[in-house]
């Protein structure tokens, strides 16, 4: 720690120094071919901050940026010069072919933004003859820099592998798939990005879905590797043949160490610093997975010694059989159950079917699967329950079912055999007779027993000739006919309807009447208001309204002349007219006369009244 201060303190005058200007410089390969890998090395003279890289588009980013520093301090005549270079560096690979451009990137130095110079490099074809794809690394850095290494993760590092517990089956036999995943480095993260497709096989994944991998050790060639089971799939081949299975695709990122190493300095903090204690980095490279192609030879099964009872079974399987009576009554269920147990493709096997006498009704069967999947295949149980009930008092025999598989083992079949059954069915209380009787819960489930029973219709249901028809009957030609007299009814209505609504005259001429009572309707209310002023212009309104509209005359046209000769010309009785015309004159001169306002009104409302009505009447 003595050393160490003393050094400090003879080193504090030399904080004053002469330094360069700020540059940010950059490096690279100008032509590289698609699948090259290169380095990217952008070089600073100063220390800074916030450097911010560029896009690089055309290219892959396999790691980076990587940093390394060096620094060197020269004592000439007195004069004191430091010189600091920092790296930043990238490894890109060229992903297609072109002249892409590499932006600028920059960096902040004691406050002032500092950029490189942007660059071309021209991506050429991978012909095969280039020795530097998929791994060239630049070496024209300069002097005193710090060198790093571009990461690599070879296939020996980390690889998948598809590994089948048997290459060679029958058709019908199963077997196991271990996705495993071999590594070396450390992995951080884990993703399958193409799952294998698996034509010609019946699957089965029994992957732990627990969201952990099984991890364990492995020696692969004598080299000792952490193994993960990425996926288990059991797989049943459905027909004979070499059957091929896609490999599986997945994306994972390995965790790489990587150790910075620089040139001798006289810096002695950077000396102390850059002890490979602190120089370690981890880096992160993505790597893109694939598993071998695998082919399954597939032998057909043999047809020689094949029984007839054979439905496809293949494994090793025992048989059993059971029944829960053998003595009942008519009208009572009776249930026969088989059991197949042992190894193979427990969900595909088909169950044997137990052959029940004529007089005997049976239900589909209750079939229930027990299934256990491991790294040996399926084993497990498969139990079908078969019920029935007799319809007449006897004794029945219920004869054994044959249950025929395939044992790939011995490459031999194998037929075994379910207890027969002897049943003693007696009258029971319900049956009224020795086998006429038919018994069911609902009409649905009526079966021929012997002869053909119908529950009897007593509903009134209305019968019919068994091959008549709606189509092209009396009724249907009428109901046509009544359609299209309607839809030529509605053309004539609408046609009409839409002529009217052009001949405005015609409109006003309608609703005349209706326009005047509306304005007398107001006018009353004004009467029964005592307001003298309103109701006189409604009343005139609805006089002069009324006359205009009935006979068409235009409003500027309006006087009592005009209104006196359109009514005798429409053969208006000249007393109606005198009479209209005299109700409008007194309309105009009611409000200045002499009298009670409130009489006036009244007999001028009842006159408007009645001199319309009676034109409505005429006209």
């Amino acid at each position: 720690m003595n050393k160490r201060l003393i050094l400090f303190l003879m080193l504090c005058p030399l904080w004053l120094w002469a330094q360069d200007n700020p540059t940010l410089t950059v490096s690279a390969k100008k032509q590289v071919v698609v699948g090259e890998r290169f380095q990217v090395v952008f070089e600073s003279n100063a220390e800074g901050r916030n450097f911010q890289a560029p896009s690089f588009e055309g290219f892959n980013v396999v790691g980076g940026p990587f940093t390394s520093t060096s620094s060197s301090i020269q004592v000439v005549n007195g004069s004191v010069t430091r010189s600091t270079r920092i790296s930043y560096t990238f490894a890109v690979q060229a992903i297609r072919e072109g002249t892409f451009r590499i932006g600028a990137a920059s960096l902040t130095v004691d406050g002032n933004k500092v950029s490189s110079e942007p660059f071309e490099v021209k991506v050429l074809p991978d012909d095969g003859s280039s020795a530097a794809s998929g791994g060239g690394v630049n070496s024209s850095q300069g002097q005193g820099q710090q060198s790093t290494s571009d990461p690599q993760v070879s296939g020996k590092d980390l690889f998948l592998r598809c590994i089948p517990s048997k290459k060679s089956v029958c058709v019908g036999e199963q077997v196991v798939l271990t996705y495993k995943l071999y590594t070396k480095v450390p992995v951080s993260s884990v993703s399958v990005s193409k799952m294998p497709s698996y034509a010609g096989f019946w699957t089965k994944d029994i992957s732990d879905n627990s969201g952990k991998l099984k991890q364990s050790s492995e020696y692969v060639n004598g080299i000792e590797y952490t193994t993960a089971e990425i996926q288990k799939v059991i797989i049943v081949p459905q027909r004979s043949g070499n059957l091929t299975i896609d490999p599986m695709t997945m994306e994972c990122i390995a965790q790489i160490r990587t150790e910075r190493s620089s040139r001798r300095s006289m810096d002695p903090f950077e000396a102390f610093f850059n002890d490979p204690f602190f120089s370690n980095n981890i880096t992160n490279v993505q790597k893109e997975l694939s598993s071998q192609s695998l082919t399954i030879d597939v032998k057909s099964l043999p047809e020689n010694g094949k029984p007839d009872s054979f439905a496809g079974a293949v494994g090793n399987y025992k048989f059993t059989s059971s029944i829960d009576k053998e003595e009942l009554s008519t009208n009572e269920a009776v249930t026969i159950t088989f059991t197949v147990s042992g190894s193979g493709n427990i969900e595909l096997l088909q169950m044997p079917e137990p052959v029940f006498p004529p007089d005997f009704e049976v239900y589909d069967p209750k079939i229930t699967t027990n299934v256990d999947a491991s790294s040996q295949g399926m084993t497990g149980t498969k139990k079908a329950e078969y019920l029935a009930i007799p319809r007449r008092a006897g004794s029945f025999s219920v004869q054994p079912v044959e249950f025929t598989f395939f044992n790939p083992s011995t490459g031999t079949y194998q037929t075994l055999l379910s207890e027969p059954y002897e049943l003693s069915v007696r009258k029971g209380k319900d049956s009224d007779g020795d086998g006429g009787g038919v018994y069911a819960s609902n009409q649905e489930d009526i079966k021929y027993l012997g002869s053909d029973v119908r529950h009897i219709m007593n509903d009134g249901a209305k019968l019919k000739p068994k091959h008549s028809s709606f189509f092209a009957s009396s009724v249907y030609f009428a109901i046509l006919l009544g359609l299209l007299v309607v839809f030529i009814a509605l053309l004539f209505i609408l046609k009409k309807r839409a002529e009217m609504a052009k001949d405005t005259a015609a409109n006003r001429n309608r609703k005349a009447d209706k326009v005047a009572r509306g304005r007398l309707k107001n006018a009353y209310q004004h009467l029964k208001a005592k307001d003298q002023e309103k109701f006189y212009v409604e009343m005139s309104q609805a006089l002069w309204g009324y006359i205009a509209d009935k006979l068409g005359i235009e409003r500027s046209k309006l006087s009592m002349e005009t209104v006196s000769e359109t009514m005798k010309a429409n053969n208006v009785p000249d007393e109606l007219t005198q009479q209209f015309v005299d109700t409008l004159n007194s309309c105009e001169f009611a409000r200045f006369a002499p009298g009670s306002a409130e009489e006036k009104m009244d007999d001028l409302y009842q006159r408007g009244i009645d001199v319309i009505s009676k034109a409505e009447k005429v006209i």
